[in-house]
């Protein structure tokens, strides 16, 4: 992991960039002409660049333009100031304070024409640079925001409340984009280039990172974050958005305390990781939990979480560790509890076998859009661990492994529902056999978009609350009567 004085130095050499594209590589101290002007202004002479009295937000493309250039000869200038042999001792207070001290300095050397709102947000998008991610960090510090997506140096959308927007936010351009990309990999020792092209990691609050530069991002590279809340959502949340019953919640609690093998399907963004989050809020906190993912992401608040994640091979496509493998190793580690963030390849295998041999309750996501293509999805996955198995040889595993589904699914006007709760029930020949427990049944769509609809119990028992009943949980037969007023 690079630590910050080794960050500020690969941004004042911009070794990502100047991998990428040696022939657009220029000194530090020479600004790049798309972003400054061909000649260095003389010491202590008025910047050539001017910028509108108005606020940056309201300024048009050319002042806008104009800004970042400013900001970019400031920024070079600033870390060409910094002294790197103090930055690891300072405190962060003492770090930002300096920042300031210095940035304040080169805005009075270079005589910026600027009016006081423009300075304030220079010194904080100086100190964003380099403190933080950049034009991210307004993003990131802005809690209804639950998505951001960064579509090349110039485009950037986020979603918030359920619906994408475009975000008053940019990069100076592609070279700037790569070395805040190049921040974020690096900091969990992972490295993207040329070679490695794509990269997955994390920001240190959780939030899951993608990033996916040229040559196989043709417009520049991409970016997207995938938030996560500070304070972990809890199921109360989820009832106060309307994503589910109290009855429901109050069932689905119960199968995790009585360690029911639960698995969350559901499309892309439609919150399979947040309910497996909140789901997992149940498991008691005397058991003790192996959770495996591909990028860390889930926030467990039991003491007893033992957190493992997936290697990518190095640069000669070594020393990968897959799910797979850390699937297998976590069942020589004395689990109560399995939670697998997602299964999208031959690990599913590795996990049925986990949950029929002893470890129950174990919890996991998978991509799919209904309860049915899920049990079609673990099939065609089974096929890519190399392991031949007839189909009812397959699907009776399936069975006596997996006791609910529980399908999540992002509506159209943007908000989020469990539209099923679903029971494996058995087999009937070669056909597994399942019933829904409660659904969710759209009714129409409002002229705003707003989908209207209500949760319903089919009337059906399911065969599990036996389980439930010995696992000392009691349920009111009430809750699973269609003609009565659900809570």
């Amino acid at each position: 992991m690079a630590t910050l004085k080794e960050q500020i130095a690969r941004w004042n050499a911009g070794t990502l960039a100047d991998a990428l594209n040696p022939a657009a590589a220029t000194p530090v101290d020479v600004p790049s002409p798309a972003t400054a002007p061909t000649a260095a202004p003389k010491p202590n002479a008025p910047t050539e660049f001017a910028l509108s009295k108005a606020a940056p937000a309201q300024r048009d493309a050319v002042d806008r333009d104009e800004y970042f250039a400013i900001k970019t000869m400031l920024h070079q200038k600033l870390l060409q100031r910094i002294d790197l042999t103090a930055v690891e001792t300072m405190t962060s207070e003492r770090l930002e304070a300096r920042l300031r001290e210095l940035a304040n300095q080169l805005i009075d050397e270079e005589h910026l024409p600027i009016n006081q709102q423009e300075h304030d947000k220079i010194i904080d998008d100086l100190q964003h640079e380099i403190l933080g991610l950049g034009p991210l960090e307004p993003l990131l510090a802005d809690p209804t925001i639950s998505e951001i997506m960064v579509n090349g140096a110039k485009t950037v959308y986020v979603e918030r409340r359920g619906q994408i927007v475009r975000a008053d936010v940019r990069f100076n351009d592609d070279e700037h984009l790569l070395k805040i990309i190049d921040k974020i990999v690096s900091r969990v020792g992972r490295r993207i280039d040329e070679a490695s092209p794509m990269a997955d990691a994390r920001l240190p609050d959780g939030s899951r990172v993608n990033a996916i530069i040229p040559p196989l991002a043709l417009d520049g590279p991409t970016l997207c974050i995938r938030r996560f809340a500070v304070v972990p959502l809890q199921m109360a949340d989820l009832l106060a958005k309307g994503a589910l019953t109290r009855n429901m919640a109050t069932l689905l609690a119960g199968m995790v305390k009585a360690k029911a093998n639960i698995i969350v399907s559901g499309g892309t963004g439609s919150g399979k990781t947040t309910l497996l989050n909140i789901l997992s809020s149940y498991i008691p906190d005397n058991e003790r939990i192996i959770t495996i993912e591909d990028t860390a992401e889930l926030q467990l608040q039991q003491e007893h979480v033992v957190r493992l994640e997936t290697r990518p091979p190095n640069i000669e496509e070594k020393g990968g560790i897959s799910m797979r493998s850390l699937v297998k190793n976590s069942l020589r580690m004395r689990p109560d509890r399995i939670v697998v963030g997602e299964v999208r390849g031959g690990e599913v295998i590795d996990m049925l076998q986990a949950m029929n041999t002893g470890h129950k309750g174990s919890l996991t996501t998978i991509h799919a859009n209904t309860p049915q293509d899920c049990l079609g999805r673990i099939e065609n996955l089974v096929s890519l661990s190399g392991m031949t198995l007839p189909s009812k040889a397959l699907r009776q595993q399936v069975v006596a492994a997996i006791n609910v589904i529980v399908q999540v699914n992002r509506l159209s006007d943007g908000t989020r529902k469990i539209v099923k709760i679903n029971e494996i029930t058995g087999m009937e020949g070669d056909i597994i056999t399942t019933q829904d427990i409660f659904t969710y049944e759209i009714e129409s769509t409002a002229a705003d978009g707003k989908v209207i609809g209500k949760f319903k119990p089919t009337g059906v028992r399911p065969i599990f609350s036996d389980q439930l009943q010995k696992a000392g949980i009691t349920l009111d037969p009430a809750m699973f009567d269609p003609d009565r007023e659900q809570e």
